[in-house]
């Protein structure tokens, strides 16, 4: 054999060693036979009333959660599916290698340890059952729709829907923040020191809090011009993907009637209402994680100092699978360490270890469950006891007439006198603690003497407008409350006084307000610029004199808020983005040099920028970041238009009158069907969405039946 005949036979050896090597097919998905069988035993019908919205009628509450897991399906299987990839760790297996950090961190935070160990023994039954029967109705579309399946997804599990609420619900208070810091390229954070006398010191902390919006208003009958009691849900959420909302109504013969928004693989209400009582969430930003600078051992790095002592991690290791091609992908190994404090990451800059609220916690789903099912204040405040959801503020409303907000987290508790913003000294066991404050410790604010209460992403100290907040001394420092205002909370203070009465025009024109407060970031910058020594110009001044008439609102009419929004629009979002923000006289040059390049005016009106787009759907949309009337683009396009990609999305507001009785008006950003864009509910919302109106929420059962279709999940295809 020649030379080059050996060369070429090696060669394709070691191709087909390579091609072994990589050789990682999915499994077999579940056999619809077996789906079909699982999916009889439920009894459920789904009624799709005129909006798409559909409305899940069941015998009992797993029935339910069976039927919305079908319905959520038919209109978002893509994204329930890449929610349930990411949760297992395997999704760079579909992705690729941009999704590997992902799978990484649910590998590093121990998902499925907490899972494994907890599922059975710490989750009841019946909350078991409804996570099964939801993993049943994705097993039934799925097998139904065959082209729709990612293989090698199925079956879904409920374990996969509560390891769901384990992955995800601490990112919402800023865990993923945290994480990404300590893997950049430097550690911005100070060390806290000894607070014992004689070693006390502060070093500076710059770090980002990434900030999330929402808003949500209560009003008691005593400040209403009508009597009533009123609820503002206005969660501000991206528009689309894995945390947008989604409408449903659900209701069992075992109790359960409720209405509000659910998250793709979420087989419950987040928040909503039933006829009884209702919750808003907002995203809170309290110090709920805590970062430990670890010393190891100078030549044995499977060891870290604590107490004196060198004590070994614990050790494991997470395997990525990468999507290559077909059915190739490679598989990385990373090391995965445990400290006795939590997850361990190395990084260029130091080896640091994390501890977060809610460590380990699988209850979550549980306590959504009792949320749906409450009816009184008591039972409500029963279910937020359990004290498993690791962050967001209540806002609470119900029907006879109390009102009250939440300040909820599993708040850690920490020993006093430290600095707990700051990284903590990793030697010391005294610091890692172990368990959280009571429930009867976290701040609650319930029926203040001004019959409002309200939040939108501030502190906790200004909840209401009347003169009984509460004091941030009558907390300890260690549980890091949240101290910053965002322009929507002084906005509120500014339009409120704590006794004019409030009617329902009232409560709108507060939740649909487009202006920047007096004391806002916006207004700060504006007031830079304007005091920015600039060359005598006449362009330059002409834009000046424009900005200087802007009055700080953002209604989609006006002419002066083009120009504004774009030169404030990086310093308000700089705490979402994480990015340093221009100086002020820098993004106003911008500003002008791109309303120049794409509109020809300084003056376009601004809902010729600020656009509400859905397919070929292009409509104004008042309102900008950090409004109450919430709108975010993803970017400043380069078209000339800002296209809005987050902030008010599903809303309601729920109304109940003296005697009880309820009522109550929704609307979504676009509409119930997420993906299919030949759906008449693609878009069909967005036009009322854009004019500020609303749909009434429909809940009697025979009206709806009767005027919508009606279809059991079993007799779908």
């Amino acid at each position: 054999m020649k030379p080059w005949q050996i060369a070429t036979g090696l060669g394709a050896l070691g191709l087909l060693g390579v091609a072994v090597w990589l050789f990682d097919p999915l499994p077999v998905p579940q056999p619809r036979a077996e789906a079909v069988s699982t999916a009889a035993g439920y009894q459920v019908d789904i009624v799709r009333d005129q909006w798409g919205t559909p409305h899940i009628y069941g015998r009992t509450d797993a029935d339910t959660a069976f039927g919305l897991a079908y319905a959520h399906a038919e209109d978002d299987f893509e994204t329930i599916q890449e929610v349930i990839a990411a949760t297992r760790g395997t999704l760079a297996r579909y992705r690729g290698a941009g999704a590997a950090p992902t799978d990484y961190i649910a590998g590093l935070v121990g998902v499925w340890p907490a899972i494994e160990a907890k599922y059975e023994t710490e989750i009841p039954a019946d909350v078991r059952a409804a996570a099964a029967a939801y993993a049943d109705g994705l097993n039934l579309y799925a097998a139904q729709h065959p082209h729709a399946r990612w293989a090698g997804l199925t079956p879904f599990t409920g374990q996969d829907v509560v390891a769901g609420f384990v992955f995800k619900t601490p990112f919402f208070y800023g865990l993923d923040t945290t994480l990404l810091s300590l893997f950049g390229e430097e550690r911005t954070a100070g060390l806290a020191l000894d607070p014992a006398p004689g070693r006390q010191a502060w070093l500076p902390a710059p770090r980002t809090m990434a900030e999330r919006g929402s808003n949500a208003f209560a009003i008691a009958p005593q400040r209403s011009t009508d009597g009533r009691t009123r609820l503002v849900i206005n969660s501000h959420q991206p528009m689309t993907g894995p945390v947008a909302w989604y409408e449903a109504h659900i209701v069992s013969d075992e109790g359960l009637d409720v209405t509000g928004g659910v998250f793709p693989g979420t087989p419950f209400i987040l928040h909503g209402f039933n006829a009884h009582l209702g919750w808003a969430n907002t995203v809170s930003a309290q110090d709920l994680v805590d970062v430990y600078q670890l010393t190891r051992h100078p030549t044995d790095k499977s060891l870290y100092k604590l107490d004196g002592d060198w004590v070994p991690f614990s050790q494991g290791t997470v395997k990525i699978r990468v999507k290559l091609f077909g059915p190739f992908a490679f598989t990385a190994k990373r090391p995965l360490l445990h400290s006795a404090h939590g997850p361990v990451i190395e990084a260029d800059h130091g080896t640091y270890a994390v501890r977060y609220a809610g460590m380990g916690e699988v209850g979550q789903l549980e306590q959504y469950y009792r949320l749906n099912q409450a009816r009184t204040l008591d039972e409500f405040m029963a279910a937020m006891a359990l004290n498993a959801i690791p962050a967001f503020n209540y806002i609470y409303a119900d029907q006879e007439g109390h009102i009250g907000m939440i300040h909820n987290a599993k708040y850690p508790n920490r020993l006093a006198g430290w600095d707990w913003s700051e990284d903590l000294p990793g030697d010391r066991s005294d610091l890692i603690w172990q368990d959280y404050l009571p429930f009867s410790l976290v701040p609650k604010l319930m029926n203040p003497q001004s019959g409002f209460v309200f939040e939108a992403n501030n502190t906790p100290f200004t909840a209401t407008d009347g003169p009984d907040n509460l004091q941030a001394e009558d907390f300890p420092a260690f549980m890091g409350l949240q101290t910053n205002q965002t322009n929507r909370a002084l906005r509120l203070v500014q339009l409120t006084d704590g006794m004019t009465p409030l009617g329902r025009d009232d409560v709108l024109a507060l939740k649909f307000d487009t202006g920047y407060a007096p004391n806002s970031a916006a207004a700060e910058v504006v007031a830079a610029v304007l005091a920015h020594p600039w060359p005598d110009d006449p362009d330059i001044q002409a834009a000046l004199d424009h900005l200087r008439a802007w009055n700080f609102m953002t209604d989609k009419e006006n002419r002066h808020a083009a120009l504004g929004v774009l030169t404030t629009i990086e310093t308000v979002t700089a705490p979402l983005t994480g990015k340093p923000a221009p100086a002020p006289a820098t993004a106003f040059e911008a500003a002008i040099r791109y309303l120049a390049r794409h509109h020809g005016r300084l003056d376009p009106e601004w809902g010729a920028v600020s656009r509400l787009v859905r397919g070929p759907l292009s409509l104004p949309v008042d309102g900008a970041p950090d409004t109450l009337r919430a709108i975010y683009p993803a970017e400043i396009g380069d078209d000339g238009v800002m296209e809005a990609a987050a902030g008010d999305t599903w809303m309601a507001v729920v109304e109940w009158d003296a005697a009880g009785a309820q009522t109550a008006q929704l609307i979504h950003n676009f509409g119930s069907a997420t993906l299919d864009d030949t759906s008449p509910h693609y878009a069909d919302q967005a036009p009322l969405f854009a004019a500020k109106k609303w749909r009434p929420a429909l809940r009697d059962e025979a009206m709806i039946r009767a005027t919508g279709r009606t279809y059991r999940p079993q007799d779908a295809n």
